[in-house]
């Protein structure tokens, strides 16, 4: 039987105790690790050179979606009744909102050092140290809007504008994608700074410190930001039925994208599943 993610802001005190109790258990055992070292490696700019699969590319979706699935999984070995919510951006949107709550994920960075200092993730707290990362940072970190260069959250109209999209994406299948469903909710833009980011980028823009890069795991946000991206896919294959994953062949001997990307049916690094097998997983969870 299916189970259910819920809206955070549904969460009853009880469900965000055990939520954080499994998250917390997860990294004392060693595993949240390995998800960070797995979100790190496979974070590869589309101007290097070889295969990229978790970002700016096709595959972005179905990568998270396993990703967070395998996270799920292990909270669930722990606490067989957690399961991981998602953060409606378009509508909790401040800095005083859920999940920014001192019994879920804690808040906002110091001015200082933009150290978490309150919840059950602030380093002071003695559960949550960095060991994986891009820097050599202990603590997670935070800057919620962008203090000196404020910043908002993407808006519902924002997020239609990738929904609206019946072609799942388009070549050269990059980040220079101008149409398509995934580059326009993943959100790579054209022109510079705040212009540039929409939607998915954006939101990691916003919520700052170590969310910025290939670290973003470090900060438990990050499974309630794709989770919420996880489910616009839902509604996406529910609004255009029709439509598919692309590109259903890899692309050709010629073509710049070669064994660059993964389509449909091919493998995708580093699990066994295809983006075909992932893309529906009602049978496994649902949302409410």
């Amino acid at each position: 039987m299916a189970y259910t993610r819920k809206n955070v802001s549904r969460l009853t005190r009880t469900e965000r105790q055990r939520f954080v109790s499994a998250l917390l258990e997860v990294k004392r055992r060693g595993e949240y690790d390995e998800f960070v070292r797995m979100h790190i490696a496979h974070y590869k700019p589309d101007g290097e050179k070889g295969l990229r699969t978790a970002h700016m590319a096709p595959s972005f979706l179905p990568w998270h979606r396993k990703l967070l699935l395998e996270l799920e999984r292990a909270l669930r070995r722990v606490d067989a009744s957690v399961t991981v919510p998602y953060w409606d951006w378009t509508r909790d949107r401040t800095a005083t909102s859920l999940p920014w709550t001192d019994d879920l994920l804690g808040g906002n960075g110091r001015r200082s050092d933009r150290q978490v200092m309150n919840g059950p993730f602030a380093f002071r707290a003695g559960h949550w140290r960095i060991t994986e990362g891009v820097t050599s940072g202990e603590y997670l970190t935070r800057d919620l809007g962008r203090a000196r260069n404020p910043l908002q959250l993407p808006t519902g109209r924002e997020l239609e504008s990738a929904l609206a999209d019946p072609v799942y994406d388009t070549a050269p299948w990059d980040s220079t994608v101008a149409k398509g469903f995934r580059n326009t909710l993943e959100g790579w833009g054209v022109g510079r700074g705040s212009v540039s980011w929409r939607n998915h980028n954006r939101v990691h823009r916003w919520v700052g410190g170590v969310m910025l890069g290939g670290a973003a795991v470090n900060d438990p946000v990050f499974w309630l930001h794709h989770a919420f991206v996880d489910l616009q896919w839902t509604r996406w294959r529910q609004r255009h039925r029709d439509h598919r994953y692309l590109p259903a062949a890899p692309p050709g001997a010629r073509d710049a994208q070669h064994h660059r990307i993964v389509a449909r049916h091919e493998r995708l690094p580093p699990w066994d599943e295809t983006p075909d097998q992932l893309e529906d997983l009602s049978g496994i969870y649902r949302y409410e």
